[in-house]
């Protein structure tokens, strides 16, 4: 049992034991807590969150910190099967691949979804919920989304029986962050320079940062960004529009501390000097780079119609947008703009806390270019069913006030609707302005392109994240924009491994999931321009799988109540096996459903 009892004769694998998350007595550095970091930069002081500390457990469990069990018979698991079985401390995921026995931490990190109900496929298991990838023979993070890998634990077999052996903290804490490099460089915190510097604070930008670190990259990192937090979950905003920002938070406050990246809020960045490696801040202060990451997100558009300027019109982009929206629309008249994924998701959150809820939308059905017209149909009769009235194929065309706050919302059909508050979610556009005259190639509707690499036409400059086009492998390089979290994670790693010259390119496959009345919905691909959908199982009971297709191709999948189909075709998609329009239409799903790949 290499490891927990830490005999001479036997290699450790630290992994195995070691909860990195809580790694590192020398990680907080001589200063202890310390002040704050502040730059002096043009006369202000730039504070960083950096007061406190990561708990230190002592770092090899002893042996009565281990648990140890028999778990099952060697027959009992098929090849590509797996089980949760349980070890007294905590459930532990066993996986059987080609004749190998493995055991993992069985909750993915990212929400707590249960893994064995997920997709077991080419020497990785698959979340069902959100499509994030954990290598089975380390445990470690492949695809996103999420920020943390599973524990992997020790397995011996005797006389038959599988055991497993784990630390009981390892089994309570579900998740591990991998080993990261420190900052070691003696500038940090002070200078006008810095070795990355990383614009936008999203999950782009965050998991270059602990890419670099866990390659063992230590010079400095900065991460810059326009919120007053530091790196949070903004899906969970429009699905969830009470949740407070620390609940939000990716990591605690005292992770950036010990890993030394280095984050300035509410810093917008104004100009980049690509000749000179500089780029200059709003408040004059500058910053000198040897690379950058550029992943600014983008920005919501907002209406353009008369009385655009009364009060209580919201658009989402922050915590405190999405906290104040639910504040006032509690027992009021709310109208929704806009009926794609964040506007349906504001609906639905509302339904139980606003008087009424509306919905005003351009095209007859919600979600039709992206889900199409039945599925859109569908989910509309959920929405109805809720108490939600619809307003379509029509826009605003004012918005009156009586006393500077927003009374009624005028349609071009000139209906009149009442509102106390209204929330546009009419789409977005990238933030990219502060880019226009820097040499960094923008397109016509103001996207970055970048190649497989995530680098920009200027050496040295990477993009990621919403505000990127790039080419999409397994629909033929096609460049697309594809704005949704798992991505902008794949892409931030990859710039990640290029800026250390490890040439990765982008090859993951698209999966984006919403949630709607306690009730998920699941892609995965890329649908756009569809031109059929197949569906198999029962729409009235939102019970389904859509098959998108284009020509004799399945390009994309929707699902509801249907797990892990999406987890499924992503896997086939991602092993770079086309899915055919024939094998769908049949309603046997055999190819897909059976075990292994």
């Amino acid at each position: 049992w290499g490891g927990c009892a830490a005999l001479p004769t036997v290699e450790l694998k630290i992994e195995v034991v070691l909860p990195e998350k809580e790694r590192g007595k020398e990680e907080l550095s001589a200063s202890g807590k310390g002040s704050p970091r502040a730059y002096q930069g043009n006369g202000t002081a730039r504070h960083f969150h950096t007061e406190e500390r990561l708990p230190t457990p002592h770092p090899y469990p002893s042996p009565q910190d281990c648990v140890e069990a028999a778990v099952c018979h060697v027959k009992d698991l098929e090849n590509g099967q797996m089980r949760e079985v349980e070890l007294g401390w905590g459930k532990v995921l066993l996986v059987k691949d080609n004749g190998e026995f493995h055991a993992l931490g069985h909750k993915c990190p990212h929400y707590g979804a249960p893994l064995v109900k997920g997709v077991l496929s080419r020497g990785r298991v698959r979340c069902p919920w959100h499509g994030a990838c954990f290598n089975i023979s380390t445990g470690d993070l492949e695809d996103f989304p999420g920020l943390d890998s599973l524990h992997k634990f020790q397995v011996k077999i005797e006389k038959e029986k599988v055991y497993v052996r784990a630390s009981k903290q390892a089994l309570q804490l579900q998740r591990r962050t991998k080993v990261m490099a420190k900052c070691i460089s003696p500038s940090a915190g002070y200078s006008g320079s810095t070795n990355v510097l990383i614009v936008g604070a999203g999950a782009a930008g965050l998991v270059c940062a602990e890419t670099l670190r866990q390659e063992g990259f230590s010079d400095r990192i900065v991460l810059c960004t326009l919120d007053r937090h530091l790196p949070y979950d903004r899906p969970k905003l429009s699905k969830s529009l009470d949740t407070q920002p620390e609940q939000l938070a990716l990591r605690p406050k005292e992770f950036f501390r010990a890993y030394g990246i280095e984050v300035l809020t509410e810093a917008q960045v104004v100009t980049v000097d690509v000749r000179n490696k500089k780029v200059v801040f709003k408040d004059g202060f500058k910053l000198e780079y040897s690379k950058l990451l550029l992943a600014p997100g983008s920005s919501p558009k907002t209406l353009s119609c008369k009385g655009k300027e009364v009060e209580n019109v919201f658009t989402i982009r922050t915590p405190e947008d999405a906290n104040r929206v639910v504040r006032l629309a509690r027992g009021r008249n709310v109208v929704v703009v806009g009926a794609g994924f964040l506007g349906m998701e504001v609906a639905a959150y509302l339904t139980e806390k606003a008087h009424s809820v509306s919905v005003v939308e351009l095209e007859e059905t919600p979600f039709r270019r992206f889900l199409g017209e039945r599925v859109g149909r569908a989910l509309m009769k959920m929405f109805e069913n809720n108490r939600v009235k619809f307003y379509m194929q029509t826009e605003v065309s004012e918005l009156r006030a009586q006393e500077g706050k927003l009374k009624e919302v005028v349609l071009k059909s000139s209906k009149v609707v009442r509102a106390d508050v209204c929330v546009v979610g009419i789409g977005a556009v990238p933030a990219t302005g502060f880019l226009k005259q820097s040499g960094i190639s923008l397109d016509s509707r103001g996207f970055i392109p970048v190649n497989k690499m995530m680098q920009t036409n200027v050496p040295g400059v990477f993009a990621a994240g919403d505000a990127v086009t790039f080419p999409l492998a397994w629909r033929n390089n096609r460049k697309v924009n594809i704005p949704h979290w798992q991505m902008a994670h794949a892409q931030g790693r990859v710039a990640a491994q290029n800026m250390l010259a490890q040439e990765a390119e982008i090859s993951t496959v698209p999966y984006l999931w919403t949630a709607m009345f306690g009730k998920s919905l699941r892609y995965t691909g890329y649908g756009e321009s569809f031109d059929d959908v197949i569906i198999q199982g029962d729409l009235e009971e939102l019970k389904f799988v859509a098959f998108y297709t284009k020509g004799d191709e399945v390009i994309a999948v929707a699902s509801m109540n249907y797990d892990p189909i999406v987890s499924k075709v992503a896997e086939v998609l991602a092993s770079g096996r086309a899915i055919r329009k024939r094998e769908v239409e049949t309603g046997d799903m055999s190819w897909l459903t059976g075990k292994g790949s």
